[in-house]
C-alpha cells in the first residue's frame, strides 16, 4: 500500500471549550455585515429544510413580496420546532428572489419581518436572484439550515 499524495486531513476533537449555540465568525478588521453573518460555527445535530415557500396550508401566497417573506420565514420555523430546533440554531439561509429589485426595495421593512419571525439572531446568507421558482406564485424560497446542540 503506497502512502497518499496530497495533503492530508486532520480532524481534531473541540474539548472543553465546545460551544453549546453557533458562534458568529468575524474576522479581525472586516467591516460588520447588516443583517446577517460572514459565518457561523456550531456543534450539535443538523436540522436542514428544503426550499420553503411563503405559502399558508392551503397552499396560498400573499400576493406582495414582504408577505411572502413573512409567511416563508414562518414556515421554516415550524419546520425546526419540527426537528427540535428554534431560529437561534440557525447557521445559514439562502434566499432565492425572483427579482432581486423586490429584496432590496425597503431593508427597513425587511428587516423588522425578520426580526419579528426570526428574532434578533442573524445566520451567514445569501441571496441569489433566479429566473422563477417551482410554484409559479412564489416570488422567494428560502433554505435554511441549523445547529442544535448535543
Amino acid at each position: 500500500m503506497s502512502a497518499p499524495k496530497g495533503p492530508t486531513l486532520a480532524v481534531l476533537p473541540l474539548g472543553e471549550s465546545s460551544i453549546a449555540r453557533p458562534k458568529v465568525l468575524q474576522p479581525a478588521g472586516w467591516p460588520m455585515p447588516k443583517g446577517y453573518a460572514n459565518g457561523m460555527m456550531a456543534e450539535g445535530r443538523i436540522v436542514v429544510t428544503g426550499g420553503v415557500v411563503g405559502w399558508d396550508t392551503d397552499r396560498v401566497f400573499p400576493a406582495e413580496f414582504l408577505g411572502q417573506v413573512k409567511q416563508t420565514l414562518a414556515n421554516i420555523v415550524a419546520i425546526l420546532r419540527e426537528g427540535g430546533a428554534g431560529p437561534e440554531h440557525l447557521v445559514r439561509l439562502t434566499w432565492y428572489v425572483v427579482d432581486i429589485e423586490e429584496y432590496l426595495a425597503d431593508p427597513k421593512a425587511l428587516g423588522r419581518i425578520y426580526r419579528e419571525v426570526v428574532g434578533p439572531h442573524y445566520p451567514a446568507m445569501a441571496v441569489v436572484q433566479v429566473v422563477r421558482l417551482v410554484e409559479k406564485a412564489a416570488r422567494v424560497e428560502i433554505e435554511a439550515t441549523a445547529v442544535v446542540p448535543l
